[in-house]
Order: structure tokens, then sequence, then C-alpha cells
């Protein structure tokens, strides 16, 4: 019998800013403007040179959606040397790949403008569909519009933006909700064929949020929209959960085959309070399961030439290396 193989991508976790426009009634990564909202450059750059020692080999850029549009965000960011945040970004994924890090960002909704911006600079990117269901959760937040995210993941398809999204449950959304997330996704899919995975992520009640008392859902239900996401998707679209926010090893049996990004050097700052599982450990829990590293940027897109002149050479290198088992 072949033998089953689960992956995942050893990196780096970048917050540029926690400032956002969005106010979800579960997060605790958005804080307001003020004093060091801004990552500075020179922490970023150690970041990245430190991960690359560490042997990563994604830098995740994660920041607040639309920060801009928060009062007085616009100085803080001038005091970095940049016009923007995703000018900021632009150039820190530069300073990545040279550093030998292969940028993926996520930033929340962008238009296709600013897509086709980040795009030369970035391995993949991605945005969490969450849902296509009107949830409470989400009433103080714009850019959680189901057709505004569903856009945003149409217009990446358009210029050839290898792509992560997903769902997220437990957030007041129905199964019926979950299914129809997962035919936007996969309709999405068959018409661009850029989506590398979804990631299949549990709600996690925070403390001071309007949703700390809301129950988490449970493992058997877990399962349940795993294994539905296994029927609805294509059979190219890896499905994926974190494994510091659920048991990877029990869900791994119900259908996931890939365990997304874990750092040996950074926090989850969306999920501070779940550290990151060992990666051997992890290993040795899967049993006769293989874990197999992998880049941001699955080989079927590096193939199809899905790379741009600037991050092609060390793409290339990486994923020699990768092959040859050098990583």
């Amino acid at each position: 019998m072949p033998t089953r193989t689960v992956t995942f991508s050893k990196n780096v976790f970048l917050p540029l800013t926690t400032v956002c426009r969005n106010r979800c009634g579960y997060c605790i990564f958005r804080t307001p403007v003020g004093d060091h909202c801004i990552m500075a450059p020179e922490e970023a750059t150690d970041v990245l040179a430190r991960g690359a020692m560490a042997g990563c080999t994604e830098a995740l850029f994660t920041f607040g959606e639309k920060p801009e549009s928060e009062p007085g965000f616009s100085t803080y960011i001038h005091e970095t040397g940049y016009d923007s945040i995703l000018e900021y970004c632009h150039a820190l994924c530069r300073v990545s790949i040279g550093a030998g890090l292969l940028p993926h960002t996520n930033a929340g909704v962008l238009d296709y403008d600013d897509l086709a911006y980040l795009k030369p600079v970035n391995a993949s990117m991605g945005l969490m569909l969450e849902t296509t269901a009107d949830v409470p959760a989400h009433h103080n937040s714009p850019g959680k519009l189901p057709e505004a995210r569903i856009e945003t993941i149409e217009n990446a398809g358009k210029l050839k933006i290898p792509f992560t999204t997903g769902l997220l449950l437990g957030i007041g959304e129905t199964m019926e909700d979950r299914e129809e997330s997962l035919v936007v996704i996969r309709d999405l899919h068959r018409k661009y064929d850029h989506i590398q995975e979804v990631i299949i992520q549990n709600f996690c009640p925070k403390p001071g949020t309007p949703m700390a008392r809301e129950p988490p859902i449970t493992f058997d239900e877990f399962c349940v929209v795993i294994r539905f996401a296994r029927e609805i998707l294509p059979d190219d679209i890896a499905i994926q959960v974190a494994p510091n926010l659920a048991d990877a090893p029990a869900l791994v049996r119900c259908g996931v085959d890939d365990l997304g990004g874990i750092s040996p050097l950074t926090i989850d700052h969306v999920n501070p309070e779940h550290p990151w599982p060992e990666v051997e450990n992890l290993r040795n829990s899967l049993g006769d399961v293989v874990l197999e590293e992998r880049l941001c940027i699955y080989p079927k897109y590096i193939h199809r030439g899905w790379v741009s002149g600037e991050l092609k050479p060390l793409v290339n290198r990486l994923q020699a290396k990768l092959e040859s088992g050098r990583l």
C-alpha cells in the first residue's frame, strides 16, 4: 500500500502592522493606531536573517486590512520611509528574497492593481474567504463582505497568483453556508486553476472579544467538514489545518494533507496562545504518515512558470535543495 504524505512549510511570521479597518468579533490581532503599531524595518530584517539561518524557506507577511483608512496611521507608516503599507511590504519582500526566503503575503482584501503590484515579489499569496454567510461576527468589518473577498480571490486567479484561501469554522455559519463557501472556492479554481490549498480553520475563543464565550466546534464536526471539503474540492487542492490549533494527527485521518506554515522562530501572531508544535514531535505523532517539507509555491505552478524573473532563481534553488534532501 502506498505511503501517505502530508506536507508543511517552514516559515517566519511577520505582522507588519496590527492596525486594521475591520472589527471582527473573534479577533485579538487588531490594535489601535499608536506607538509600535508597525513592525520596524530593522526588526523585520533581523527576523528574516534569523529565519534563513534556521532553515526557513517562507516569509509570511500579514497585516491588518487597509490600515491607511484608520485615522493617524499614515503618520506612522511615513516614519518608516514609505508612503503606504503595501509599499513597505513590497520593499520587505525584496529583503526577504535577498535573505533566501520566499515571500507569501496575506494582506486582506486587495484590488486588482494592488495584487499586480505585489505579484512580482511574492511566490504565493492568500486570503481566507472565511464564509459566504452574513454573520454577526463580521457586521463591523467591511472587508469581510463575501463579495469583496471573492473578488480578491478571483483577481488573483486572473493574475495567475498561486493562492491560499479557506474557511473559518464556528463563527455563526451553518453547514449549508460551509457547503456554499466550498462550492464558491471550487468554481473559482475550476475557472482559474490557481488555488493551491484550502485551510479548514477552527475558531478559537479569545478572552476580551465579543465571541469569548462562544463554544468552538467539536472534533466530530471538524472532521465532517474536512471530509465534506475533500468531496467538493478538486483533488489538486490541498486541504490544510493549523497544527497549533487542532489535533492535526487525528484530523489527517479525516482527509487533511497539509499542515501549513510552521515556524521554529516566530509565534502565531493571530493565535499567540497556541504555540507551534515541534516538527519532529509532529512527525513522530503521525505514525506511518510521512511528513514532508514543501515550498510556499507548489511544483505545479513552478513548472507552469507562474514565477517572476525576480523570484525564479531563488525558487529554483530552493526547489532543487528540497528535491535533493538538502533543506
